[in-house]
This record gives structure tokens, C-alpha cells and sequence, in this order.
């Protein structure tokens, strides 16, 4: 008793292994998974075909259908010998195969497996590549389930089972985060079979072909360009490698420091200028600092890129539980309150003050903002907005009456942290606020300079009331984002 698990190929007999023919022709019975394959018109005469496609038509998902196969066979290998033939090779594609493998072993029933060729030696002969040269292979199922590709764009790929436009669309719009729209793809129809097609054409494009059905796969060629994360740390590691350039190889954590800090600033600029192409341009620029403090801490032996990326990606998902979890949560502020929870269970040594946590190097506004939030959340807070309000106006007074340079500097201080706290009871950010402030005025001034030097002034001429009107009237020319600044000259 047991059961024997052939491979049909990927195409009609001819591409049935001698084993596998061998095999197919000392038994009465046979049962497939499908009878929707090229192979199953040339199988020996005289042995009867049982199929479960039947199965596919009553049940909701494929995991039932499969699961509903595996109990099937396991049940008929208990009491005879059971032949089971699947399209392809056994291990590739074929979901119910590790089922019925795993489930046989549980209960020690013997499995024996006769290999057949796959879909990916034809389609690899279609194409013309090796499969050694980081060829990737996917279920187009399973692959169009994900929000992300976990595909290396650098590399070959090859998906499975495109069976029909439905699919070929929902591949397409997952691939085309990674891919360009415009990059050229292979739809392969009938891999190695006499009627084989194959069709070039732009990804955006692959779920309009006609020819699309359920031997059809997709080959995706890799980037010529270098970008994925693998690629760029290995320019990082090469750079501070011993053939590569003498600035990187002298560098520190500490020495990267300022430089670190300078491209994540810049990044906060692109962000708020709305500046899509600089903002791209400047991720890199950061992304290219995360890598390298990864790559000084991989040649110590302190960790690797690997440990970063593994240590956010369970963070993220422990953190969530309302996402990765049973956890229930009614808006964003149970969200923080749960994110903050889990925080200090994770805590192996708990801090002397709620405070110890925040970054000492946060510019001070930003510090400010989150020394207060944190306060907030033992009540350290006034019980309504009022309470600012008046503290403003009393350290505003303060202000006024300081003497010594030394008080001012200290009023002053007591003044921008009380507008950091205003600035939370009216739910904005304090940082982002003087940002765009700055932006704003510099904007304008720009706006005044251009008048001065188009109207030919000489600002040693302009008193206060002067500067004051073209102020006001940069103002209004700048009111409307949307129409073009036009300075007028005087006629």
C-alpha cells in the first residue's frame, strides 16, 4: 500500500520521462489532478482516468480543494497501491504534492515520487537564459497576494499559472511598483509544446493578450540599471572594500555623524518644498548612510543588514497586533496608546525617567514637542487650552520685565516651550510650523529683493514704511500659489 506521485511534464507524451511512462503504463488506474493538460491524450491506453476537477467547481478557495485531494488519496493509499499524476514536475507548482507528502509521513505511508520535467526548462529554452544566472520562479497566485513584490528586480523572473487577464492584471499592477510600465516582458503560451508562442510585449500591456490561458507564463527580464537593496550594499561594501576609495574606507559611525544629519534634513526639505524629484534624489542620499553605518557595524562583527532589516520588520508586526494580531483598536489615539503599551514591555531595563528615551540630538522644538507629550501622559498637562493661553501671557510679561541677558535667555526659552505646548492643544506640529514659517518669509523677502533690483532701488535709500509696502505687496502676489509671480518694473 501507498502511494506514487508522477510528474505528467509540462507538455503533451513526448515529454514524459521514460520512468514516468514506465511507471503510467503497469497500473489500471490513474488518478490526476486535472485532466486539463496536454499529457493526459497520450496516456496508456486501457487505464482509467480519475480526475478531481469536480472538486474546483463546489469549493470556495484552492487551499479546500487541495485539502479535499490529499484526504482522498491518503484514504485510497491506505488500502491500495495509488498512482497520482500532476502536470509538470511534483515539487514544482504543485501545492497538493508537499500536502501529501507531509500528511503521508505523519501516518507513515510510503511515498515515492517519479520527477518529471517542468514548466521552467521550456519556458528557461523559450527565453533563452540560465536558470543559474538568479533565476527567480513564482505562482502567479500566490505572488498577486502580496501589496509588495518580494521579487529582485536585478535578477530573471519567471511566473507560473498567468492562467488567464484576471491574473495577468492583478500581476501586472503588483509588478509595475518594482518594474517600469513601459519595460518589455515575455508572455509564454504552451511552454514546449508543438503550438508554443511566445509574445514580447510591454508589462503594462500583458493582460490584453488573447492568447493568455492556462499554460500561459510570464518572463520578466531583470533591470539593467542597479537598484535594488543587495546592489546598493554591495557598492557601499566595495567602496569601503580595499580597492575602493580612500575617503570611505577612513570613515567612522561618528565621523558619518553630521552627514547623516544634513541628508535627513534635506529630506525633511524636499518635503516641504513638495519636491517630488528632489525628495527621491535625497532618500537615496539617506538610504546610502543607512547602508554604510550597517556595513562599518557588519565589519566589526557589532551586526549585519540583515539583523536591521530583520529587527524593524518583527518590530512592525509586533507592534501592530491589530493588524498582525487579534488586537481591536477604535482609532489612531488607541493605536498610539498601544504602541506606546507594547514599547514598555519590551523595555528589558526600564528607564529612571519617562524622559530618558528621547533623542538628545531632535531639533529643540521637536524635542520640546515630545518631552511634553511624554509628561502628558502621567496628567503633567493643564486640564484645558485656557491654562496656555495664560501661561503664554505670563511669560510674555516675564519677558518684558527680565533685566539681565541671562533672564531674557531663560523667558525667552520659557516662552518658545509654552507655544510648543500650544501648538499640541491645537493638534500641530511645532517643528513643522516654524519650518513653514521660514519658507514662507523667505519666500517673500526673495519676492522683495526681486522688486528692489527690477525697480532699480537701492535699499540703502528705503526706510521701514517702504520695506513694509513691498512686503505687503510680495504677500499679496505670493496669496495665490497657483498664478505665475510677475514683478513689475517702474515705467
Amino acid at each position: 500500500m501507498g502511494i506514487t506521485i508522477v510528474g505528467l511534464g509540462p507538455g503533451n507524451g513526448r515529454l514524459l520521462t521514460r520512468e514516468a511512462w514506465q511507471t503510467l503504463t503497469t497500473v489500471e488506474t490513474i488518478y490526476l489532478r486535472t485532466k486539463r493538460h496536454p499529457a493526459v491524450d497520450d496516456l496508456p491506453n486501457g487505464a482509467v482516468l480519475h480526475s478531481f476537477d469536480h472538486l474546483y467547481d463546489s469549493a470556495e478557495k484552492f487551499g479546500d480543494v487541495y485539502d479535499q485531494i490529499v484526504a482522498e488519496l491518503l484514504q485510497l493509499g491506505q488500502s491500495e497501491d495509488v498512482v497520482y499524476a500532476v502536470p509538470g514536475h511534483p515539487f514544482v507548482g504543485e501545492a497538493t504534492v508537499t500536502r501529501l507528502v507531509a500528511a503521508a509521513k505523519k501516518i507513515n505511508l510510503p511515498m515515492r515520487i517519479v520527477a518529471g520535467l517542468s514548466f521552467v526548462e521550456p519556458a528557461l529554452t523559450a527565453v533563452g537564459i540560465d536558470a543559474l544566472d538568479g533565476l527567480q520562479i513564482f505562482d502567479a497566485l500566490v505572488l498577486s497576494e502580496f501589496l509588495y513584490p518580494p521579487v529582485n528586480s536585478n535578477a530573471p523572473l519567471l511566473l507560473a499559472q498567468v492562467y488567464n487577464r484576471l491574473v495577468a492584471g492583478e500581476v501586472k499592477l503588483l509588478l509595475t511598483a518594482v518594474y517600469p510600465d513601459e519595460h518589455l516582458v515575455t508572455l509564454i503560451h504552451a511552454a514546449g509544446e508543438n503550438n508554443q508562442t511566445i509574445e514580447q510585449l510591454h508589462l503594462y500591456e500583458i493582460d490584453r493578450s488573447p492568447q493568455i490561458d492556462h499554460l500561459t507564463s510570464l518572463y520578466v527580464p531583470p533591470l539593467s540599471q542597479a537598484s535594488t537593496l543587495p546592489a546598493l550594499a554591495e557598492t557601499v561594501a566595495v567602496l569601503r572594500g580595499p580597492n575602493g576609495c580612500p575617503w570611505d574606507q577612513e570613515q567612522t559611525p561618528q565621523s558619518m555623524r553630521s552627514g547623516f544629519l544634513e541628508e535627513a534634513y534635506e529630506v525633511v526639505t524636499a518635503l516641504d518644498n513638495d519636491d517630488v524629484d528632489n525628495l527621491r534624489e535625497e532618500l537615496g542620499d539617506l538610504l546610502y548612510h543607512l547602508l554604510f553605518q550597517a556595513q562599518i557595524a557588519s565589519e566589526r562583527g557589532d551586526f549585519t543588514l540583515t539583523e536591521v532589516i530583520a529587527g524593524i520588520e518583527t518590530k512592525l508586526k509586533r507592534r501592530h497586533p491589530h493588524v498582525w494580531g487579534d488586537w481591536e483598536v477604535a482609532d489612531t489615539a488607541e493605536v498610539l496608546r498601544n504602541w506606546e503599551l507594547l514599547k514598555m514591555r519590551e523595555k528589558v531595563d526600564k528607564p529612571d525617567s519617562i524622559l530618558d528615551n528621547i533623542p538628545s540630538a531632535l531639533p529643540a522644538l521637536a524635542r520640546s514637542q515630545k518631552i511634553q507629550d511624554k509628561v502628558s501622559e502621567v496628567n503633567f498637562d493643564w486640564p484645558d487650552i485656557s491654562g496656555v493661553w495664560n501661561k503664554l501671557q505670563e511669560e510674555i510679561d516675564e519677558l518684558k520685565d527680565a533685566k539681565s541677558s541671562e533672564e531674557k535667555m531663560s523667558e525667552l526659552g520659557d516662552i518658545l516651550f509654552v507655544l510648543v505646548n500650544l501648538g499640541r492643544w491645537l493638534k500641530l506640529d511645532a517643528e513643522t510650523a516654524l519650518r513653514e514659517a521660514n519658507s514662507c518669509f523667505s519666500k517673500r523677502f526673495n519676492l522683495v529683493e526681486q522688486m528692489v533690483e527690477t525697480r532699480k532701488l537701492d535699499w540703502n535709500d528705503l526706510d521701514l514704511p517702504v520695506i513694509d509696502l513691498l512686503w505687503r505687496e510680495a504677500k499679496e502676489l505670493l496669496a495665490n500659489d497657483d498664478a505665475p509671480v510677475k514683478v513689475e518694473g517702474i515705467s
